[in-house]
């Protein structure tokens, strides 16, 4: 154990306790809607931090966004992985590793082009790969829309090639990340259910197996929506919470569990200004909140506690230079004296997290230990 004081900053941090309330909370959400929480480990990448979402009611399903987190995660024991992202053929030999490891591992298509490519790679790689059929229901990124002509000639397609294997649907509304009502985002999450229930049925109708009806992002995973018809909710940033869910009114900011600790290292007295050692490279350039009602700048600044200072953010950032002051421009340096140590709670935690190689873990106020993150791909 060691004193915040005795740690070198910029240095991210977690506070345990919160993360385990989120955690829990999470869960009791999914409970009982007759879905299984395959949570996201996008935002934490850390395997210390999923033994605690287990730990807290999560399943051994994981969902990923890289191949080094699939693999990552199935050298630590996870055997049933979502790689959530549109696959190549390139990668596919990755994931026949993890196959013929015994670790369970579906890939992602849309496209009926993409479907044969990949196909041809598992051929050639001596696998057969689970795939699911990514559906767009709100139009934010990848998919096929659950009404279009081409959703039953893909399910097909897949179908009939030995080297694919049709294992049901998935879709993300990543559109709800624009709802900043409750009101908004059980619509998001209701017609994401919806739809992605609607094209499973339509593979169905076509004689053609559809298991698993995949859902999810933290904001429609908190929404409460009828989940009738769907086998699993995917959620990620909830283990930590940003000022991105905070603005959506999704968490409010004593809740976010990340923070990076920084050391004040300098005054611009004239401008009300504080310099600290965490820049754009500790916190990331992530501005997410700008588009909010509220605008954060690079992150909102609390005392060495964790305890919200007010309406004082990160105004600027260099590379490693942060630029503190007042939302009204009204700040004393003087309050901040050079050595004394702030926390920054970040915009979006995964761009965070992904500035860091592990985290400093407090609990009751006391590093307890240093948690390894995966980065990179």
């Amino acid at each position: 154990m060691s004193a915040l004081a005795e740690i070198e900053t910029p240095a991210l941090l977690i506070d345990r306790a919160k993360m385990q309330r989120n955690i829990a909370e999470m869960a009791a959400a999914i409970a009982g809607s007759g879905a299984m929480l395959r949570p996201h480990v996008k935002t934490h990448k850390s395997v210390d931090v999923w033994r605690d979402v287990l730990a807290g009611g999560g399943t051994s399903g994981i969902t990923v966004s890289t191949l080094a987190e699939a693999e990552h995660f199935a050298a630590h024991g996870a055997d049933d992985i979502l790689y959530a992202v549109g696959i190549v053929p390139a990668k596919v030999a990755r994931v026949a590793r993890l196959l013929k490891a015994g670790v369970r591992v579906m890939a992602v298509v849309d496209d009926a082009a993409q479907g044969r490519a990949v196909a041809d790679a598992a051929r050639a790689a001596g696998v057969v790969l689970p795939v699911l059929i990514e559906i767009d229901v709100d139009g934010h990124r990848a998919g096929v829309t659950p009404g279009a002509s081409e959703l039953v000639p893909l399910a097909e397609l897949i179908a009939a090639d030995p080297a694919l294997h049709l294992a049901g649907v998935m879709t993300h509304a990543g559109g709800s990340y624009g709802d900043a009502t409750a009101a908004a985002r059980a619509a998001a999450a209701q017609n994401e259910a919806t739809g992605c229930v609607r094209a499973a049925e339509r593979i169905r109708d076509a004689g053609i197996a559809c298991d698993i009806v995949s859902v999810g992002s933290t904001p429609t995973a908190l929404a409460g929506a009828d989940l009738a018809g769907v086998t699993e909710v995917r959620a990620g940033v909830y283990t930590f919470f940003d000022l991105v869910m905070a603005g959506l009114g999704v968490t409010t900011p004593d809740r976010i569990a990340l923070s990076v600790l920084t050391t004040v290292i300098g005054h611009q007295a004239q401008k009300g200004l504080i310099i600290v050692d965490a820049g754009w490279m500790a916190l990331s350039r992530d501005r997410g909140t700008a588009g909010q009602a509220v605008d954060q700048g690079y992150g909102l600044v609390c005392d060495a506690d964790g305890a919200v200072l007010g309406d004082i953010i990160v105004r600027e950032c260099n590379q490693e230079h942060g630029l503190i002051g007042a939302r009204d421009g009204r700040l004393d340096p003087a309050r901040f004296p050079i050595g004394s140590q702030l926390r920054i709670l970040p915009n979006h935690a995964c761009a965070t997290g992904a500035q860091h190689s592990h985290y400093h873990v407090v609990e009751n106020g006391v590093v307890t230990g240093q948690w390894p993150r995966i980065n990179g791909w």
